[in-house]
C-alpha cells in the first residue's frame, strides 16, 4: 500500500562507519557494547542492531526483555545486555532467548535462579550494576554485600560483568566522574576479597569515550584482571555531545575529531501536499496564532505532532525545501503542519522537505530540534513516532 509522504531514511553504513571509528578511540583499552535501546534511539533497531554486528560489535545493550528477543531475531549470535533488568516472570524469557540481564536487587536474583532451575540451566550471566552516585539503578555498599554470596560455587548465577553509568562525563573538570570511578575502584576490591573474579568492567558512555577516559576505566580494570566494556549511544548515530567549555576552554582532541568523523544515520522528510495562496489577515492553524501580515504562499505537510514534530515549533522553527529554510507557521496540529513558502519561488506539490537532515547547503540536526524545543537531542530522535516508516537507503 502506498503509504502518505512521511518518512525516515536511515543510512547503516554511516553507522557502521561511527562505530568503526569509535572503537579505534576505544582500543586498544576496551571493547564497546552497543546501545541499540529504544528502537536503537528511533533510529529502528531492525537496521541498526545488525549494521552495529557487521561492523564488528560483539555486544548490544537493549532497556528490556522485549527488546532484547526483538534483537536476537536479527542478530542471533550477539550478546544482548538487558540493561534495565528483569522484571518479575521475565526470567524464562531471558534463558530461552539467550539474553544477559542487569542485576542489583535480591529479587531479581531470585527471579533468575528459579528460572534456571526450571529450565535446567546450569549457568546465567549476570551482570550486576553498582550504584555509584546517580540514585538510580545499581546496588550500594549494603545491598552488594547481601548479593554476592548470591554468586557462590554451585549457584547457577555466573557474575560475569560488573558496570556502572557515569553521570557526567560530559563536565571537563572530570570530579563527578572521578568520584564514581573512586567508589567503583572500592566496590570492585571487596568484589575480589569475597573470591569473586567477573570478567568484564562495564564502565563509560558516549561522553567518557570522547573525553578520552578509556585507559582510566582499563586502568582499574587491570588491577582486578578484568577487561573493560563501553557503551557508545549517541554517537553510534552520528551526534557528539555538546562541549561545555565553562570547565575547560580546550576541547578534548577526541572529541573535536569525533565532531569532523560521526555521520549522521537519519534524515526525517515528508512532501510538500498542497499549496495555496492567503491574503493579508488569513488565520494560519489552531488558536489564531498566526495571523498574515501580507500576501502569503503557504505550503501543507502531512505530519504533526503525532509524528514526533514537537508543538513548540510553531512560528518559532524553520523546515528545509528546494535547499531553503521555511518557516513553519501556526500551530502544529496533530497530523498536519504549514510551512510560509513565499519567499521560495516554484515550491509545489510534491516537493521534499526535509525536517531533519540536508538539503542543498542547508543542515537541521537533532541539536538544532533539541534547542527550538528546549529539550535533548536523544529525546528527538526518539520522539519520532512508529508511524513514521524507517527506510534504508
Amino acid at each position: 500500500m502506498p503509504t502518505r509522504p512521511c518518512w525516515v531514511e536511515i543510512r547503516a553504513r554511516a553507522l557502521e562507519e561511527n562505530l568503526r571509528f569509535l572503537a579505534s578511540l576505544a582500543a586498544p583499552h576496551a571493547e564497546l557494547l552497543a546501545i541499540v535501546k529504544a528502537n536503537a534511539y528511533g533510529h529502528s533497531l531492525a537496521l541498526c542492531a545488525p549494521a552495529a554486528v557487521r561492523a564488528g560489535a560483539r555486544w548490544l545493550g537493549v532497556t528490556s526483555v522485549e527488546e532484547g528477543v526483538a534483537a536476537r531475531a536479527v542478530c542471533p549470535h550477539a550478546h544482548i545486555l538487558v540493561i534495565g533488568g528483569a522484571f518479575p516472570g521475565q526470567g524464562a524469557d531471558i534463558i530461552r532467548h539467550g539474553l544477559i540481564p542487569v542485576a542489583w536487587e535480591p529479587w531479581q536474583l531470585d527471579e533468575l535462579e528459579a528460572a534456571a532451575h526450571a529450565a535446567g540451566v546450569r549457568s546465567v550471566p549476570v551482570h550486576l550494576e553498582l550504584d555509584t552516585g546517580m540514585s538510580r539503578q545499581g546496588a550500594d555498599a549494603d545491598t552488594l554485600a547481601h548479593l554476592l554470596p548470591r554468586f557462590a560455587p554451585g549457584s547457577p548465577l555466573l557474575l560475569q560483568a560488573v558496570m556502572t553509568h557515569l553521570f557526567a562525563a560530559d563536565e571537563a573538570d572530570g570530579r563527578q566522574t572521578a568520584s564514581q570511578l573512586a567508589r567503583t575502584d572500592g566496590a570492585l576490591s571487596r568484589i575480589k576479597a569475597a573470591g569473586h573474579h567477573p570478567e568484564w568492567l562495564s564502565v563509560g558512555n558516549t561522553a567518557a569515550l570522547l573525553a578520552g577516559q578509556a585507559s582510566a576505566i582499563a586502568a582499574i580494570a587491570a588491577r582486578y584482571e578484568m577487561k573493560t566494556l563501553m557503551r557508545p549511544g549517541l554517537a553510534l548515530y552520528g551526534l557528539a555531545p555538546q562541549y561545555n567549555p565553562a570547565f575547560d576552554p580546550e576541547e578534548p582532541p577526541s572529541l573535536a575529531e569525533a565532531r569532523l568523523r560521526l555521520q549522521p544515520v537519519l534524515a526525517w522528510k515528508c512532501r510538500v501536499v498542497g499549496v495555496r495562496s492567503v491574503p493579508v489577515g488569513a488565520v494560519v492553524g489552531y488558536g489564531g496564532t498566526f495571523v498574515a501580515t501580507e500576501p502569503l504562499r503557504l505550503a501543507l505537510l502531512p505530519l504533526g505532532y503525532a509524528d514526533g514534530l514537537d508543538r513548540r515549533l510553531g512560528n518559532r522553527f524553520s523546515l528545509l525545501v528546494r535547499g531553503r529554510r521555511a518557516p513553519l507557521v501556526g500551530r502544529i496540529s496533530m497530523d498536519q503542519a504549514v510551512l510560509d513558502v513565499t519567499e521560495i519561488p516554484g515550491v509545489e506539490t510534491g516537493d521534499e522537505v526535509v525536517i531533519l537532515g540536508s538539503q542543498g547547503s542547508e543542515t537541521i540536526s537533532a541539536f538544532d530540534h533539541a534547542e527550538a524545543a528546549e529539550t535533548i537531542p536523544w529525546e528527538i530522535f526518539t520522539r519520532i513516532a512508529p508511524r513514521v516508516p524507517r527506510i534504508a537507503v
